[in-house]
């Protein structure tokens, strides 16, 4: 299909506006007061091709998500599959390679997880520590570094982590580093197999940031092993993490100064 140049240059100046823009959620079509959400509209197919020119700009399709539910289909089913193919193809071509279409929870919330460090507030999830969550520009995901948070017995299992992101000088808590990641065919993991045989407890309030689904506690379940703190360059006892239903890993780490973690051989 040939692309529409008017759309293309009606997006474009959405491009360069949308950062100021504030959108409130909308679960009824904006376009008109009879829209079904399935008349009136531009095809996928332009759409696709319209983002794909803007190289699959997440805030944009977190804009175009806000505008009315059929917009917001497309967006979970295509364009955030599409930003986590580009943003990460490797990781994404092995977490489908099990054979399944789709990603364990789904494509919007790995879009999340990829650019979204969750941070944490004062009697949240990391007890008393405030730190605004923030988009971050690039983070490195690991599968080799993953093989670190898993126990000997489990270290068939594939785990992406990331890179912590570093938020220094906070006070008493010294330098603190969120790290996140994702397992592959978490359903059939043997990390959640032991959970279930151990019959670790849910988070009884809190959710995944990135899907809203309950969380498993790895320290309270005493499924962390030492060789976790090696690979981030943290104190032995000043590590926690989470995994929610859906394989999405969430944690923090209180970071060596530098002097003594540049000694910290990296596991390879």
């Amino acid at each position: 299909m040939k692309l529409n140049i008017r759309n293309l240059l009606c997006f474009r100046v959405m491009a360069s506006q949308v950062h100021p823009m504030i959108l409130t959620k909308q679960y009824r079509c904006i376009h008109s007061s009879s829209c079904q959400c399935t008349k009136g509209h531009l095809s996928e197919d332009v759409i696709f091709l319209v983002f794909q020119q803007l190289n699959w700009n997440p805030k944009l399709i977190a804009a175009l998500s806000c505008s009315c539910k059929w917009f917001d289909d497309l967006a979970k089913r295509v364009l955030w599959k599409e930003f986590c193919k580009t943003r990460a193809p490797k990781m994404m071509v092995d977490l489908q390679s099990s054979g399944s279409h789709s990603v364990d929870g789904n494509w919007r919330a790995l879009g999340k997880l990829l650019i979204y460090c969750s941070g944490c507030t004062r009697g949240g999830l990391f007890n008393n520590i405030q730190i605004p969550g923030h988009f971050v520009y690039r983070t490195r995901f690991s599968r080799t570094s993953g093989k670190s948070f898993l126990l000997p017995q489990c270290r068939t299992d594939v785990l992406y982590v990331s890179d912590p992101c570093e938020h220094l000088d906070q006070g008493d808590e010294g330098d603190i580093g969120f790290f996140r990641g994702i397992f592959k065919s978490f359903s059939m993991s043997r990390v959640r197999k032991m959970l279930i045989q151990k019959r670790a407890p849910l988070h009884p309030t809190h959710v995944c940031p990135y899907c809203k689904a309950k969380l498993w506690n790895m320290l309270q379940a005493k499924m962390v092993p030492t060789s976790a703190s090696c690979r981030l360059g943290s104190y032995d006892d000043c590590i926690e993490y989470y995994v929610c239903l859906n394989g999405h890993m969430l944690g923090i780490c209180t970071l060596l100064p530098l002097s003594e973690s540049e000694e910290v051989s990296e596991i390879e």
